[in-house]
């Protein structure tokens, strides 16, 4: 029977579906090219949705650092050799089957090809001065043919189809790996990376966080959606101050000890009785319990030590049915100044 029900929660867990969580980097990014950027012309063209453009069709100034061509049915990378001096080339939203023809582009430093068609990483290996790279929402199954771009720090290879952590350990200089929405089960081979800073992972299958001693200096977090039970190996992360484990299976708030610089904790739609063993977390800003098993109002009195704690969401926990909820809160914890989606008003 235990062995059924432990199967059964795995099977919900896996269900669970979340949002993008690199979305409002990908907005912010987004936001940056369309604003600041000198794009190229296009002319208007008709056809099919799905219908590749003819690329001749398109202009583009030799002269552009900038060059944006989102949404412009795109078929095929040729005829961007004219692009001497580019930086950045996005090509967001396209129909994109293959990664090619890139290799007179020495001075990009970003290439977005977001939302296209591509199935197989290549012919990268001259783009030497690339920083940021993004495969994101694509069909890719395996990371590889990433070697001699030792200059990347943000890589995005959100929802692909990816089982494996793998050939980025030469990447030194990464400071941001967005794997979320991929078939991972493992987390590994990122020991190397000593700059990364910020790691998502959410929406995967990875049972057990391990390996992360070597990221010594990761302020983010995101393991959201994920198959969890325990929360564990975060001990050399003396960094850290956003940790993201929602929608896991995890029961018990333990493993935190050396973590004294969090500021975000997230810890909602998870199987937890009790609010434990994180009074030393005094930095603590927004604490997401909501959806919990919590009954006991004495364990908010674990979180009197964070005098800068603002968001508390505990909505979705049996002290939730007491109609004194929000003022026991408040009462608890003055500092707070937002009760799940709704600010407090004085």
């Amino acid at each position: 029977m235990a062995e059924n029900g432990a199967d059964q929660q795995a099977m919900e867990i896996d269900r669970r579906v979340e949002s993008e969580e690199s979305g409002d980097e990908e907005d912010h990014r987004k936001g940056g090219i369309d604003e600041l950027s000198q794009t190229t012309s296009v002319y208007e063209t008709e056809g099919e949705p799905d219908t590749p453009v003819d690329i001749e069709t398109i202009i583009l100034d030799p002269e552009a650092e900038d060059v944006d061509l989102n949404h412009c049915r795109i078929g095929k990378l040729e005829g961007f050799d004219v692009l001497k001096k580019v930086k950045v080339l996005c090509l967001r939203q396209n129909l994109i089957k293959a990664i090619e023809n890139l290799d007179q582009l020495i001075t990009l430093r970003e290439l977005d090809l977001y939302d296209n068609q591509i199935k197989k990483i290549a012919n990268l290996q001259e783009l030497k001065d690339l920083e940021v790279l993004d495969l994101s929402f694509n069909i890719v199954r395996k990371i590889e043919a990433l070697e001699g771009l030792n200059k990347v720090k943000k890589l995005f290879l959100v929802n692909n189809k990816i089982t494996k952590i793998e050939n980025i350990g030469h990447m030194e200089q990464l400071e941001m790996l967005e794997l979320g929405s991929n078939r991972i089960r493992v987390v590994e081979n990122i020991e190397n990376l000593k700059k990364l800073n910020t790691l998502f992972l959410g929406k995967n299958k990875i049972t057990k966080l391990q390996n992360l001693d070597g990221l010594t200096n990761l302020t983010v977090l995101s393991i959201q959606s994920n198959r969890l039970t325990k929360i564990e190996g975060m001990q050399s992360l003396i960094n850290l101050q956003e940790l993201y484990m929602s929608h896991n299976g995890i029961e018990v708030i333990e493993g935190l000890e050396n973590n004294k610089k969090l500021t975000t904790l997230d810890i909602a739609n998870n199987q937890i009785k009790k609010i434990e063993n994180i009074s030393h977390l005094t930095e603590l800003q927004e604490f997401w319990m909501n959806d919990n098993l919590i009954e006991q109002w004495s364990d908010l009195d674990e979180l009197k030590n964070a005098k800068e704690l603002q968001t508390v969401y505990l909505e979705g926990n049996p002290l939730q049915k007491d109609p004194h909820y929000r003022r026991k809160v408040i009462l608890s914890l003055p500092s707070v100044r937002q009760i799940d989606a709704t600010f407090i008003r004085f």
